[in-house]
């Protein structure tokens, strides 16, 4: 992500004065209620698995959710890119080429 994007997340909370209220308990019961309303946009949506007709509401709820995830990790000292880097490392581990391609198994299922 941009440190550009990232800092101007930072900037909209710090002209309101809010970071006295983003502690991590916070922060991840609003990611988790951001997700819970990326996830209403599919509801009763049966066989319509697709974005069609929904990308302004998901864009919008996404949105919600990765500036929550930006407000997290500087609440933690946490390094956006790096983490992202690490899980994806541990994730090509989990899940190599070979055993993943076109599977949705677990990494515990894969053989």
């Amino acid at each position: 992500m941009k440190q550009e994007t990232i800092d101007m997340v930072l900037k909209f909370r710090d002209d309101r004065n809010w970071k006295q209220f983003h502690n991590p308990k916070d922060l991840a019961v609003s990611i988790s209620l951001e997700a819970a309303e990326l996830l209403e946009v599919f509801q009763w949506s049966a066989e319509d698995l697709f974005c069609e007709g929904k990308k302004d509401k998901i864009k919008e709820e996404l949105a919600d959710v990765i500036n929550y995830c930006i407000l997290m990790a500087d609440a933690c000292g946490l390094d956006l890119d790096e983490i992202v880097s690490e899980k994806v490392k541990r994730n090509s581990e989990k899940y190599p080429v070979e055993l993943a391609f076109g599977s949705k198994a677990k990494y515990t299922e894969l053989k």
